[in-house]
């Protein structure tokens, strides 16, 4: 009789052949402990009992530069049974050669890796490998990079912030055909497709709420004067400018000045 051992999530399983040629019977071993398990994640806790899960397990890869963050990931995605951690990349340049070679369902990808970022992963290796989902998993949530990610070819985008249990339920979800988002992203997705005499009308409202000064410091700003003008102009400090810019960047959603200055012009 021959035996297989392998291992699914926290267990390992040990995989008998009997006597009729293509059966196997899956036993648990005597000691069959999970590893420590994740916050809000299921760890497996018993045998699958050959379930058609542990034969077809979710072939997952991960697309990660910082080698601290990969290990965690790494060490969520292996509590649970039905994901099985195929590969993991530090770069788009290792994970570009690695990649094609694998059968992978999803892969994770993050989008700030040195050198070629996780969107020209995406965008390079997407019609190459048509079958495989490519879901973001990233700190940015601007408008530009999420719609670079999902023109080039990726199917789901989620935040990192994203806790552990979300994460494993937007995987199953992409592997079961949906487009799995965090709630920010999916926000500016709708945003993005509003009517533009909706959009305008959201951004005259968002400028109500701004203060006649900060009203004064925004117009300034989008003439392209340097905080130091505008104090001057204005006739107060340039440590009082910075506060105002703040402020004006914190109503209005938008991160630089650049962006602040678009909104004057919609």
């Amino acid at each position: 009789m021959a035996a297989v051992c392998c291992s699914g999530g926290n267990l390992a399983y040990t995989f008998y052949m009997t006597t009729a040629p293509g059966h196997w019977q899956c036993r648990v071993p005597d000691e069959c402990t999970p590893r420590n398990p994740i916050p809000d994640v299921t760890p497996a806790s018993s045998c699958p009992n050959c379930s058609s899960r542990a034969a077809s397990p979710i072939r997952v890869a991960l697309v990660e530069d910082d080698p601290v963050q990969r290990a965690e990931i790494i060490e969520l995605l292996q509590t649970v049974t039905h994901l099985e951690v195929a590969g993991a990349w530090a770069s788009a340049e290792a994970a570009a050669k690695g990649l094609p070679s694998m059968a992978l369902d999803i892969v994770l990808v993050d989008i700030g890796l040195p050198g070629a970022s996780g969107v020209d992963l995406v965008r390079q290796l997407k019609p190459r490998l048509p079958e495989t989902q490519f879901m973001m998993l990233t700190v940015f949530e601007d408008a530009e990079r999420i719609f670079d990610a999902l023109e080039a070819g990726a199917t789901g985008y989620l935040l990192k912030k994203t806790i552990p249990k979300r994460l494993i339920e937007a995987i199953d979800e992409l592997h079961a055909g949906g487009s799995p988002m965090s709630g920010a992203i999916a926000r500016r997705v709708v945003e993005r497709f509003q009517p533009p005499a909706s959009k305008a009308r959201a951004i005259e409202l968002e400028v109500a709420h701004l203060s006649q000064r900060e009203c004064a410091v925004l117009g300034l700003l989008a003439q392209g004067r340097l905080y130091k003008e505008i104090a001057i102009e204005l006739g107060i400090a340039l440590g009082t400018v910075q506060t105002y810019v703040r402020r004006i960047y914190v109503k209005l959603h938008v991160r630089n000045r650049t962006e602040a200055a678009r909104q004057t012009l919609l």
